[in-house]
C-alpha cells in the first residue's frame, strides 16, 4: 500500500473545500482534495449570498467564475399573498458585496473544482475516505480510488469539508442533534418557459404558503428555474399519499396562487429530490489535527441561503488557521474558530427560528417599511453575521423578538 505526503489534506472538492484549497495553494502549501463523487453532480444550496464573494476573491476564484455568466443575485424577494418585501443587498448597513449569483450547483462546483485543478492542486475524484488516525496532529487517511484501490495519505493537518459525506463526524462519532425543529424539502429543476421578462422572472423568491411552509424559486441564466418546498416533516410527508417526491412537489405548486400558472403545468428535469430532517449539528467543529468545514459541521435551514455562507467562511477561516499553526504559531482553535463561527452560526439560527414562529416575518410585512430597520435586517441576510456594528446582530437573540411583539401590540390597538 503506498503512502502519499502532503502538508494539508482537505476532504471535499464544494465550495468549502476549494476555498481553502486555492487560499492555501497561494501560500505555497502542498495540498491534496479528495471527493468521493463524480463532478458535475447535483446537490442543494444553489442561492448564494454576497458574503460568499469575499471567501472566492481571496481563494483566487473569482476571474473563473465570472467567466460562467450566472444569474447574478441582485436581493430577495419574499411573497405572502398580496404582500410583497424585497430585500436589496445595496440596501444594506453593514459594508460588503451589493450581489451574489443563483446558481445550478451542478454547475458551479464543477468550475470551481476546475479552477483549483487549473491551479496546480492536487484534486481526486471517486476517492472514499475510508479511515482516518491521527498521533498528535498528524493524520493518516486511508482513501479507496475509483479502481478499488486502497492507499494512504499522511497529512500535517486535515480539513473536513465533506458536506452531507460527514466523514469525520461519522468516523469519530461527533454527530448531535440540531437545536431547529424538524424540517424536510423536496426540490428539482424546471425548464422555466414562462418566465416574465426582468427581475419578475428573475428575482429570487420566497412564497409563504403557511407560517411554516414556503415555497423557493431560484431562476437560473441557462432558463431552468429551482422549485423547492419546505415545511414541517410531517407537512412534507402529508403532500403525497404514497410518499412520490414527484407527486408531493405538484400539489405543493398547485398550492402556490403566485407560482401555479408559472410552474403548476411544466414537468420536471429531473426526480425531484427529497431532503428530510435535514438540520444537523456537531459535538465539536475542530481537534488536534482537524478541522470541520461547511456541512460536515452544521447545517441550518434553507430559507435564508446561509449554508454556502458558512461553508466558504469555515473553509477560508480554517484553512488560515492551520496555515499559522504549520508556521508553528499557537493557534487557539477554541476563540479563533469555534467561537467565531459559532456566534455567526447563532445569528442565522436566531433568525430561522424567528421565521417560523412568524416574529421576522411581522416586521418584514410590517407597513410603512422602516428604512433602518430593513436595511439593518438586510445586512443579516447579505452574510455579515459577524458585524456587531449592526444591532440586529449584536442583540439578535431579543431585538426580532421585541420588535415583533410591540408590532403585534400596535395592531390590536388599532382594531380597538
Amino acid at each position: 500500500m503506498t503512502t502519499e505526503n502532503v502538508e494539508i489534506l482537505i476532504i471535499g472538492a464544494g465550495p468549502s473545500g476549494s476555498v481553502a484549497a486555492g487560499y492555501l495553494h497561494q501560500k505555497g502549501i502542498k495540498v491534496k482534495v479528495v471527493e468521493k463523487t463524480k463532478f458535475p453532480r447535483i446537490v442543494v444550496g444553489e442561492s448564494l449570498i454576497p458574503r460568499v464573494m469575499d471567501h472566492f476573491e481571496e481563494a483566487g476564484l473569482l476571474p473563473a467564475l465570472n467567466k460562467e455568466n450566472f444569474e447574478k443575485k441582485w436581493g430577495a424577494r419574499f411573497i405572502r399573498g398580496e404582500e410583497i418585501c424585497i430585500f436589496d443587498f445595496s440596501n444594506k448597513f453593514s459594508e460588503g458585496w451589493d450581489w451574489t449569483w443563483q446558481v445550478p450547483r451542478a454547475d458551479f462546483d464543477l468550475a470551481v473544482a476546475n479552477e483549483i485543478i487549473n491551479m496546480g492542486i492536487d484534486l481526486e475524484f471517486e476517492s472514499e475516505v475510508t479511515a482516518v488516525e491521527f498521533e498528535g496532529t498528524t493524520s493518516t487517511t486511508t482513501i479507496v480510488d475509483k479502481n478499488g484501490e486502497t492507499k494512504k495519505v499522511k497529512a500535517q493537518f486535515l480539513i473536513d469539508a465533506s458536506g452531507y459525506g460527514r466523514v469525520l463526524p461519522r468516523l469519530l462519532n461527533l454527530d448531535q442533534p440540531s437545536r431547529l425543529n424538524p424540517h424536510s424539502a423536496i426540490f428539482t429543476h424546471i425548464k422555466d418557459i414562462n418566465r416574465p421578462e426582468g427581475s419578475e422572472g428573475t428575482l429570487i423568491s420566497f412564497d409563504i404558503l403557511e407560517t411554516q411552509v414556503w415555497l423557493w424559486v431560484i431562476p437560473f441564466s441557462n432558463g431552468n428555474t429551482s422549485v423547492g418546498i419546505v415545511g414541517p416533516t410531517p407537512f412534507i410527508e402529508g403532500l403525497s399519499a404514497n410518499h412520490n417526491p414527484a407527486e408531493a412537489l405538484k400539489n405543493a405548486i398547485a398550492l402556490s396562487d403566485y407560482y401555479v400558472k408559472r410552474f403548476g403545468e411544466l414537468p420536471f428535469i429531473f426526480e425531484p429530490i427529497k431532503l428530510s430532517n435535514y438540520s444537523i449539528a456537531v459535538k465539536q467543529m475542530y481537534g488536534e489535527g482537524y478541522a470541520l468545514t461547511g456541512n460536515s459541521s452544521e447545517f441550518l435551514d434553507p430559507v435564508f441561503s446561509s449554508g454556502v455562507c458558512f461553508a466558504t467562511e469555515s473553509g477560508m477561516l480554517s484553512a488560515k488557521l492551520a496555515l499559522r499553526q504549520l508556521a508553528g504559531e499557537k493557534v487557539d482553535w477554541e476563540v479563533e474558530y469555534s467561537d467565531y463561527m459559532k456566534e455567526g452560526i447563532a445569528v442565522f439560527t436566531t433568525y430561522i427560528q424567528e421565521w417560523y414562529t412568524g416574529n421576522l416575518q411581522e416586521l418584514f410585512y410590517h407597513q410603512p417599511e422602516n428604512p433602518d430597520v430593513k436595511s439593518k435586517i438586510c445586512a443579516v441576510l447579505a452574510g455579515y453575521v459577524w458585524d456587531k456594528k449592526n444591532p440586529f446582530v449584536l442583540k439578535h437573540d431579543k431585538v426580532i423578538k421585541n420588535m415583533a411583539h410591540l408590532i403585534k401590540l400596535e395592531k390590536e390597538s388599532q382594531s380597538k
